[in-house]
């Protein structure tokens, strides 16, 4: 990847759940300017919820897949044939996280604030592991409901 640092070892673990580094981009390619604010801390808020209602599935779809633990459907849009199928345990997580607030270094920041879709996941220190970011992501920006990673 032209414009990043990569240290062979940075998926290897820390005691704490951090990974021993991280993948930033290039000072010369942060110098270049943001499209987003610098921010440094970020709250685990848990996965985001169905964007349309929910209903239960019917019959004919218990029998086609019950196997896969699926409790709810969600058309989108409302009335359409196509839609999302839902398990109790993602409906459960909704919302769920620990509330913590993580903040990160200058140059993890500085990367997020160049191209903010840059990463696929980041830590949460109240957790000790790594959760996804984006539009469906469980953090958000502090003091802000701003997904990290969108």
């Amino acid at each position: 990847m032209e414009g990043t640092e990569i240290y062979p070892e940075h998926t290897n673990l820390k005691p704490n759940g951090q990974q021993q580094d991280y993948v930033v981009l290039a000072e010369e390619e942060r110098a270049k300017g943001f499209v987003r604010p610098v921010r440094r801390s970020y709250v685990h808020v848990g996965t985001v919820g169905p964007a349309n209602p929910l209903r239960d599935i019917t019959a004919e779809e218990h029998e086609r897949y019950d196997q896969y633990g699926y409790v709810k459907f969600e058309e989108y849009p409302p009335g359409g044939a196509l839609g999302r199928f839902w398990t109790q345990a993602e409906i459960d997580k909704i919302g769920k996280g620990c509330r913590t607030l993580t903040t990160m270094s200058r140059a993890i920041a500085e990367t997020y604030a160049r191209d903010p879709k840059f990463y696929g996941g980041t830590f949460c220190c109240g957790c000790g592991a790594h959760f996804p970011v984006g539009a469906g992501g469980e953090f958000v920006w502090a003091d802000s409901e701003e997904r990290v990673g969108t």
